[in-house]
């Protein structure tokens, strides 16, 4: 069971996606908020599966409340909705760790689409935001040295080619033939040996540093 959060500053909204949500089997909604502070503060309450996340909502928006809760759960998984595909709240949003966005008016199955697949551990990072978020960490990052993956091991390195290849820890434990625990505690080492904080930006270092290649 997929257990969501919907945060959304229009009640109509909300009770449309949780009949929709709600009408799959294995999916549930386990909490509604109206705005970005309520959204923060359920999610520290009930530790939600996947969070759907509205960019404008009034108190905080959807990315300062994005931000916020991954501070509190770096594990969080964290979809923004929004009205238009180059918003620069996504942007933000998606450096901050939320895991991709889906449009407002995308139809049925590609919402479900997407919540599965980011419930199962991947990023939905389209080519053009895919690059531009990588082009700002690339920035960044610039002045690290290149081609030495600070000193990741054989194994380590397998892991974060898998992580940017869109592999969940699940998928990622079944081709190494190791349990997820080792996956996560395996991620937490490469996380702070890369100075990274989330799963987004390792899959874009991974990607700068050619580990993995962006399809």
């Amino acid at each position: 069971m997929i257990r969501v959060l919907l945060a959304d500053d229009h009640a109509l909204f909300r009770q449309g996606m949780k009949s929709l949500l709600e009408s799959e089997g294995d999916i549930r909604v386990i909490g509604e908020a109206a705005d970005g502070r309520e959204a923060i503060r359920y999610a520290a309450e009930t530790r939600p599966d996947l969070i759907l996340m509205d960019i404008q909502m009034p108190e905080v928006d959807g990315v300062k409340a994005c931000q916020s809760i991954l501070e509190i759960d770096p594990a969080a998984k964290v979809i923004i909705i929004t009205m238009y595909r180059q918003d620069s709240y996504v942007f933000e949003a998606v450096k901050a760790g939320a895991r991709g966005y889906v449009l407002k008016d995308a139809d049925a199955a590609a919402l479900l689409k997407a919540i599965r697949r980011v419930a199962d551990g991947e990023a939905l990072l389209e080519g053009d935001l895919a690059q531009s978020v990588l082009d700002d960490f690339r920035h960044k990052r610039e002045t690290l040295p290149s081609g030495k993956h600070h000193d990741l091991n054989e194994r380590e390195t397998t892991i974060l080619r898998l992580l940017a290849q869109g592999s969940s820890n699940q998928d990622i434990a079944m081709q190494l033939d190791i349990s997820e625990k080792t996956v996560r505690n395996r991620l937490s080492e490469i996380f702070a040996k890369l100075q990274l904080n989330n799963r987004t930006q390792a899959a874009l270092f991974a990607i700068r540093e050619g580990i993995a290649r962006l399809e």
